[in-house]
């Protein structure tokens, strides 16, 4: 069966923004699919859940936060080896509590170009939105 033949599976993803108009991303724990790689946090739907709920649902899990209101940004489909996934991206901006790394990830804020390496495929197209936004010409990453 080829990528495009497989059922995409709905994942949430925050796209926090802090006051200094840094983003968060942070590595895939150890036993994951693309462990060491850089990705905006969130995770899988689950039944009956919303794209928001999953998303205050997962950030919670991973990094202990409790998320604020959710602005609905954009979706890309990405095949990758292992699975279709279809990404909800959503902004946030309003956070409270402390983050802690409950999966032992590492997090990192960063602005472009972003200096942790490597990125996850399908962290590549927001990296070229925020470009597109921010006016910024150049490499958004650097090759993996």
């Amino acid at each position: 069966m080829t990528a495009a033949e497989r059922t995409p599976v709905d994942v949430a993803v925050g796209v926090l923004i802090d006051s200094q108009d840094r983003f968060l991303l942070t590595s895939r724990p150890e036993g994951k699919v693309y462990a060491g790689y850089w990705e905006y946090p969130g995770g899988k739907l689950e039944a009956g859940e919303t794209v928001e709920q999953a998303l205050r649902r997962e950030l919670h899990e991973e990094l202990g936060i409790t998320i604020g209101a959710v602005h609905p940004w954009k979706v890309e489909l990405i095949d990758y080896e292992h699975a279709r996934v279809r990404l909800h991206f959503c902004k946030v901006y309003d956070w409270s509590g402390e983050f802690e790394m409950r999966e032992q990830q590492s997090m990192a804020w960063q602005t472009l170009p972003v200096e942790v390496a490597p990125v996850l495929p399908g962290t590549i197209p927001v990296l070229q939105w925020f470009a597109a936004e921010r006016g910024f010409a150049g490499a958004t990453h650097r090759a993996g």
